[in-house]
């Protein structure tokens, strides 16, 4: 995840949609919602759920500000309960699992989140006053907010959706991809070929994946240095991984990367090759990460100029010199640079090689051990078709290359919690159906983040799709039944009843303590050394 991100056009032509969506927004009246309590439940605590969280908190105390609850038919609300569910103990979804170890920087949005949770006290005890200026003058208090953290709670095994969805006004759906997608070719089921998703939450050391270091270990061997990689794809998330690959222990070790990850990759990867079937005017990384790769300390960047070349038809011209195409400018400029630079007596003892209009078409089992992965097999392909719409199409001049092992980094996918079927979700694309994250039904049902869009765009994209969301619930809320629901008391009551033993706030911040703790660290620059045992977890219950 720093990583996760296609910051094209599209996406910020989407943004910029979402944006003026929820500035224009006006809302239904009809009779008012005669109900002061609101009961929400959030299923995911990730960015996209802690964001929507965060501006249905601020849209509400808004419209109050403004004047307009009236507008928007709550003049009773004077409570608004949010809980938010995570499977696991511990909070932040893809920012603690997904982003890149060497990206702390991009962590510190955890700092934002927790401060959801960490206001919970003073909200409760506090009663703020401030001066409205409605039809009627008055003075009233502020909508009195409650965010609260419910870890180690799964849907659809712990708790039901439907069970939620009797409990809360409103469930927002924001659970991220919890798979990826295939390239469906033979030999893909071969030991030592994995997906970007499974490498990327191991090394940073999701529970979940913990296990999957003896498979990694199996494919790299005991000397990782002589080891070749393939990582297939060629967005953010294949460079994060090319470059946690070759940077080894030496470039991690005051990192948060899991330490079995460090006992595993060792001093780093002989030779990584990231491949995509188009042109590098196409690659969906971004300038960050790409720049990352020319800056390594002990392993060479390098890039074919023929490539380059040959993808830069008459349509990536125009790319290039089209509306917004900054990015993508100084990203040719800074490849060719990479690849006039590149020669045999510059090249270190690792290297990482990005590779264009390359297709693979078969993972080619190892001589000796045919269970096991022995090399790539890929077709050179050309550009075809216009601006915007070229495709790769295969040229039938084939390469082989080695590699003991193979990342397949061409998407994540969204997958459906128990109870829900077609109607609510579509198994292709992998999202929840909805419009403006109003699921398709008639239901107090939501969606947020990739479930709703698809995995697409960095972490402040969430931001205006929160928004997005946020607007059509608060435009449904007139709708809302007026009898009170159970809440937070019918959800504890029914996890205490079922034994679930839930981690709040107060728990994970034990975790999180622990997990900082100096006896744990491996060097004094390392912010944290991550449980990776739910179980160990519990233990801080």
């Amino acid at each position: 995840m720093s990583s996760f991100v296609r910051i094209g056009s599209t996406i910020l032509r989407h943004a910029r949609y979402l944006n003026q969506r929820s500035s224009r927004c006006t809302y239904h009246t009809s009779s008012p919602l005669s109900k002061p309590d609101l009961s929400v439940a959030i299923v995911g605590s990730g960015p996209s759920g802690c964001y929507t969280a965060k501006y249905l908190i601020l849209t509400l105390e808004q419209l109050q500000q403004k004047g307009q609850l009236t507008n928007a038919n709550m003049d009773d609300l004077k409570n608004v309960n949010i809980d938010i569910l995570e499977k696991l103990p511990t909070p932040f979804g893809l920012v603690r699992s997904g982003v890149a170890p060497d990206h702390p920087e991009v962590k510190n949005v955890e700092n934002d989140f927790s401060l959801l949770f960490q206001g919970n006290h003073e909200n409760q005890k506090q009663s703020a006053t401030v001066t409205q200026t409605h039809t009627k003058s008055k003075t009233e208090k502020l909508i009195q907010k409650s965010i609260v953290f419910r870890g180690n709670v799964a849907v659809g095994k712990d708790i039901s959706l439907q069970e939620l969805q009797s409990l809360y006004d409103v469930v927002v759906l924001a659970y991220g991809c919890e798979s990826n997608r295939k390239l469906g070719l033979e030999g893909e089921s071969l030991d030592g070929v994995f997906s970007a998703r499974e490498f990327v939450a191991w090394y940073n050391g999701h529970p979940e994946f913990a296990h999957m270091g003896s498979y990694f270990k199996q494919a790299l061997g005991n000397n990782p240095s002589q080891a070749n990689v393939v990582v297939i794809g060629q967005g953010n998330v294949a460079l994060d991984c090319a470059r946690i690959l070759a940077k080894g222990s030496q470039g991690l070790m005051s990192t948060d990367i899991a330490s079995h990850a460090l006992e595993i990759i060792q001093d780093g990867v002989e030779k990584t090759t990231v491949l995509g079937r188009r042109g590098h005017v196409q690659g969906a990384f971004t300038i960050k990460e790409l720049r990352e790769l020319t800056k390594l300390q002990d392993a060479s960047f390098i890039v074919d100029e023929a490539e380059l070349d040959a993808g830069t038809t008459a349509a990536s011209l125009e790319e290039l010199n089209g509306p917004g195409s900054r990015p993508k400018i100084r990203i040719d400029k800074l490849l060719r640079k990479a690849a006039a630079k590149t020669s045999p007596e510059e090249e270190k003892s690792k290297q990482v090689r990005l590779r264009f209009l390359l297709n693979p078409v078969q993972f080619i089992p190892d001589s000796a051990v045919k269970s096991r992965l022995g090399s790539v097999l890929c077709e050179r392909t050309r550009l075809e078709g216009e601006l915007g719409n070229q495709v790769a199409v295969g040229t039938g001049e084939m390469e082989e290359i080695t590699a003991n092992m193979a990342l397949v980094s061409i998407g994540y996918k969204g997958l459906q919690l128990p109870g829900m079927n077609d109607a609510l979700f579509d198994e292709k694309t992998g999202v929840v159906r909805n419009t403006n994250g109003k699921v398709h039904s008639k239901s107090n049902l939501y969606a947020s983040g990739w479930l709703k869009r698809g995995p697409s765009g960095i972490i402040g994209t969430n931001i205006s799709d929160a928004k997005d969301t946020v607007s059509s619930i608060v435009n449904d809320l007139r709708d809302i039944a007026e009898s009170k629901v159970d809440g937070r008391v019918g959800l504890d009551s029914l996890l205490s009843e079922r034994n679930i033993q839930v981690i709040d706030w107060e728990s994970y911040q034990r975790i999180d303590a622990a997990e900082k703790d100096t006896s744990r660290l491996r060097s004094d620059g390392q912010p944290r050394e991550k449980f990776t045992n739910v179980d160990e977890m519990l233990n801080y219950k």
